[in-house]
């Protein structure tokens, strides 16, 4: 029994030391809608073998934060990256987590811009080891990079001005495809190591948070591989992907608007089982354990939390800016 003891002890010690190992291994479900999504200019890619892994809005103790939108390393030949998204159901927000894989599922029908423009994937395609670039999609410094291609049939400008970046009720009515069902039996790898080390890092920044920056994030993107974020002007495009690189070097990019609106779908957590939960390390007290069968239960609402998310099951929740509490309840379930 005292060695159960000490292993749990040393279990927990572990997780408190390291939480940027489970961050992309942890569910998260709370009662506050995510911000529209921050408007950026791409920075070109490094070289060959580096993929754009878009921004987002994570969640943290001081409720949503920016994560810059960077290009990382491809954990392994032939892998594509699928964004993570928030989707509402159940009366909560539940994040499904991004993973790499050899197809693009589905991300919630969220357009991050330059080549996720809700449903696929148009910046590139593997050609054996090889990558080659879509420089009509994504900002390629030709003279650098030599495998690279231009199709610019997926450019539809229609879809320049959607930031909504949840699914669900509110937000953007989508549903997996066939293919995208398909590829919840391939085989999957977490986020690397990087884009872990970019969110912690993120969510020690306070001027990350949308507490602070009320949806101007100073860092946008990661402006090199590697290296700390820069400050990159998020308001200098109406949209991620509304910039237009006129050079080889800086090639245009475009957008693209999946098939109208896709059918109104509630994308939860066991409708879809591709789609894994990250739990964010949280102050006890804002931390409501999931009862499974009654989620509602630990839903301690507030007159402010209910005003802030889901007044009306149709219309799109408008994000307040919120105190060091979080700005509204999570509760957890370890997978």
């Amino acid at each position: 029994m005292l060695n159960l003891m000490k292993a749990a002890r040393s279990i927990l010690l572990a997780c408190l030391l390291c939480p940027t190992a489970t961050l992309f291994a942890q569910t998260i479900s709370i009662t506050i809608a995510p911000p529209p999504l921050v408007a950026y200019e791409q920075p070109p890619c490094p070289e060959d073998g580096y993929f754009w892994s878009p921004g987002y809005w994570a969640y943290g103790d001081d409720g949503y934060f920016w994560v810059p939108g960077a290009w990382v390393e491809v954990p392994q030949p032939g892998y594509l990256w699928t964004p993570g998204y928030w989707a509402f159901g159940d009366g909560f927000y539940h994040w499904h987590h991004g993973y790499w894989g050899p197809h693009v599922g589905f991300y919630g029908g969220i357009n991050y811009g330059f080549g996720y423009y809700g449903s696929g994937f148009y910046g590139g395609r593997w050609e054996g080891n090889a990558f080659r670039y879509n420089t009509a999609v994504w900002s390629v410094n030709t003279t650098v990079i030599h495998n690279t291609y231009v199709d610019r049939t997926v450019i539809n400008n229609g879809a320049a001005n959607n930031r909504v970046s949840f699914n669900g009720p509110g937000g953007i009515n989508a549903r997996p495809t066939a293919a995208q069902e398909a590829a919840v039996h391939d085989h999957h790898l977490e986020a690397t190591a990087a884009q872990r080390t970019f969110e912690q890092q993120a969510r020690n920044d306070r001027n990350q948070h949308f507490s602070v920056n009320h949806g101007q994030p100073g860092n946008a993107v990661q402006t090199a591989a590697g290296a700390h974020p820069e400050v990159a002007h998020p308001g200098s495009a109406a949209h991620p992907e509304a910039v237009n690189h006129e050079t080889a070097a800086h090639p245009e990019t475009v957008h693209h608007e999946t098939a109208a609106h896709p059918e109104t779908a509630h994308h939860e957590t066991a409708a879809h089982p591709e789609t894994e939960h990250h739990q964010a390390a949280a102050h006890p007290e804002t931390v409501h354990h999931q009862a499974a069968a009654h989620p509602e239960a630990a839903h301690q609402g507030t007159a402010h939390h209910e005003a802030a998310h889901h007044a009306a099951p149709h219309q799109a929740p408008k994000p307040q800016p919120k105190k060091s509490s979080g700005g509204g309840e999570k509760k957890e379930k370890k997978d």
